[in-house]
């Protein structure tokens, strides 16, 4: 679009500058937008900004357009366009690493104009994270789009840079704007911007700065570390004499699964106690007995950790302990950065089914009120919505707390009863597998890491798992597809990652099928 602006009589052709902003809820993209707004109009120049919000992809995805252009000397005023046009977008602002890649799918950003802008720290999609397996998204083919489809790109973690800060992005995507040149403005009057805002402008300004000066080269880029707890060898004592015995006995198990062996005792205490992780210890010994002379004790590893996820499910028990521990409340203050004295609220949304809560019951009552549908009846109604609890106030607080310390009553609950018979027959599985071939017993092994999660995820998971040890059932039972079993093994355990649908398990059963009755 073309505002025709006269200067001294001579008409003078001058495009507006088109910016788009791609950002999330809760980024500040709304106030990146008024600043920018902000930032023109006390330049003199004239503003207009529009948004199309978006709920499907992230829980709140936006696009925020702004035209901007100089004020016409005789006072008439540009017409300017609602919605960004692929191909005629300036700049462009993406507050996520595929935020920007989807601006670059819109054909938002081209070689010819745009000055890309975007943070390349990750937010993950749903269908990233409800995919069964490792469903993130290669960032890298962004990288490689970006460096060819737009004139200039400043790219850098633009989050850790707000949270080093303490604000919020938007400010250090100013800051990187004011650096980039791509607006004829002063720094000055990015500044000014920010402060005539009026809101978190000493946090904002401090963003700001520092978006600025990583963009420019000033700060150099530092290195980020994943962040871990501080690392103990394993085996280290835990000045419990029971448990140090345990860790004690298991420092004799192959060196090489010495990691994982300590993760798995001290979890599987964590959910139960001392003796459960004794048994723990019992089923991962009698596999490394079974390990190869040579090599990485994959047996060993893969046996330490998927009983120790079989043993410690998730369950109704679980949830309340870890949702009323002191550690979850110190680490929700730090990440939110709560100072001394502030008040902190806390709202969970819970919504147990009537299987889980019954599961919490003794196995001959539960089953009792489950055959008779007496438990539906009396619970349905109370568990039909799902609960906001306040995990902040007393009332709920003790509650959970009270539910947590159901744990000693856990042994002779029906879901424990349920979920050690499930983890048996597993095992049983497993056992006949090693029979035939070791790399059909570590591939049968690995397949419990379908089951995961809570609810309606663990119900999906254990059903994928259910079909797939019903084919590992039938490759025990035939010696001809003893060569084969354990690559069969992994396809199907690999198909049932795929979706959560299953429907990728549905095609490899078939395939197995028709390759076992060959």
């Amino acid at each position: 679009m073309t505002v025709l602006l006269r200067e001294n009589s001579a008409a003078v052709a001058t495009k507006p500058i088109s910016i788009a902003v791609c950002a999330m809820g809760g980024q500040g993209g709304g106030v990146l937008v008024s600043w920018i707004v902000s930032l023109a109009e006390q330049c003199g120049w004239i503003a207009q900004s529009t948004s199309v919000p978006g709920v499907a992809q992230r829980t709140g995805a936006t696009i925020y357009y702004i035209e901007i252009a100089p004020a016409d000397p005789a006072g008439r005023m540009p017409v300017l366009a609602l919605l960004p046009t692929p191909g005629e977008v300036d700049i462009v602002l993406g507050a996520e690493l595929m935020e920007g890649g989807r601006a670059m799918l819109r054909g938002l950003v081209t070689p010819e104009r745009t000055t890309l802008l975007v943070s390349t720290h990750r937010s993950y999609a749903v269908e990233e994270r409800i995919n069964p397996g490792d469903g993130r998204i290669d960032p890298a083919p962004v990288y490689d789009a970006a460096a060819f489809a737009a004139k200039k790109v400043i790219a850098f973690d633009m989050e850790q840079v707000a949270k080093e800060a303490r604000s919020v992005i938007s400010a250090v995507m100013l800051g990187a704007l004011a650096a980039s040149n791509a607006l004829p403005f002063p720094r000055k009057a990015f500044e000014d911007a920010i402060r005539n805002g009026g809101i978190g402008v000493k946090p904002s300004l401090a963003a700001f700065e520092r978006g600025f000066a990583r963009t420019t080269g000033d700060m150099p880029e530092p290195a980020h570390p994943v962040a871990v707890e501080q690392a103990v060898a394993p085996f280290s004592p835990s000045g419990v004499a029971a448990f140090d015995a345990l860790l004690h006995a298991a420092a004799e198990l192959p060196s090489g699964a010495a990691t994982m062996l300590d993760a798995g005792l001290r979890r599987v205490a964590d959910f139960q106690d001392v003796a459960y992780a004794d048994a723990y210890l019992a089923l991962v010994r009698e596999f490394a007995l079974k390990e190869r002379a040579q090599g990485m004790p994959e047996l060993t590893i893969e046996a330490a950790r998927h009983i120790a996820n079989a043993m410690a499910y998730d369950d109704v028990i679980r949830v309340a302990d870890l949702k009323t521990r002191r550690t979850r409340f110190s680490r929700i203050a730090a990440e939110m950065g709560v100072a001394a004295g502030q008040p902190l609220s806390i709202t969970e949304f819970m919504h147990p089914r009537v299987e889980e809560v019954l599961g919490l019951l003794p196995s001959g009552l539960a089953l009792m009120l489950e055959k008779t549908g007496l438990g539906r009846l009396l619970m349905g109604r109370f568990l039909r919505r799902g609960w906001r609890v306040r995990t902040d106030r007393l009332r709920w607080f003790v509650l959970l707390s009270i539910t947590a310390e159901l744990y000693r009553l856990r042994p002779v609950s029906l879901r424990h009863k349920r979920e050690m018979r499930h983890r048996d027959e597993w095992l049983d599985l497993t056992r006949a597998a090693l029979e035939q071939d070791y790399d059909f017993g570590v591939e049968v092994l690995r397949c419990r890491r379908l089951v995961k999660g809570y609810s309606d995820t663990h119900a999906r998971g254990l059903s994928k798992f259910d079909r797939v040890m019903t084919a590992v059932g039938v490759m025990v039972d035939r010696p001809l597809l003893q060569g084969k079993a354990a690559a069969w093994t992994r396809l199907l355990r690999e198909a049932a990652l795929k979706d959560p649908e299953g429907t990728a398990l549905e095609a490899a059963l078939a395939r197995f099928q028709r390759g076992a009755m060959a």
